[in-house]
């Protein structure tokens, strides 16, 4: 499961807005390569919406089926806002619908309903008339 935590608005390139929904998955433990003691996080990724502003409000908190998975991307020039540092990242996040299990459909030939229905009369009491 996935839960809304913020919306964003976000502008098209001819300058028209719309909001992007935050999603957040599940906590993780993840141990810091620096410091080798581990810290907890969760992943996050952004959705497009076409919902108004009073909506994505509302909504927040909402729980939906999925999952948040790291995708690998070409490389790119990622800046850390709070400390202004560039990075290099090959990857990103999104949102991943619940797999859903196909059902089964059993076909079944025209003798083997036959074949039931008949087991299925002779096991019926008649009171002792055959």
């Amino acid at each position: 499961m996935v839960r809304i935590v913020n919306y964003i608005q976000r502008f098209t390139e001819s300058g028209d807005s719309f909001y992007v929904l935050e999603l957040q998955g599940g906590i993780q433990m993840v141990k810091s390569k620096e410091t080798n003691k581990f810290y907890v996080t969760a992943k996050k990724a952004t959705i497009p919406s076409t919902f108004d502003e009073e909506t994505c409000k509302s909504i927040i908190g909402t729980e939906l089926p999925g999952e948040v998975v790291k995708v690998e991307t070409e490389p790119y020039e990622y800046t850390i806002k709070e400390t202004g540092e560039v990075i290099e990242l090959s990857h990103r996040y999104e949102y991943q619908e619940e797999e859903r299990v196909p059902s089964t459909k059993v076909e079944k030939s025209e003798s083997t309903i036959n074949d039931f229905v008949k087991a299925e009369q002779s096991s019926f009491s008649v009171n002792g008339v055959e």
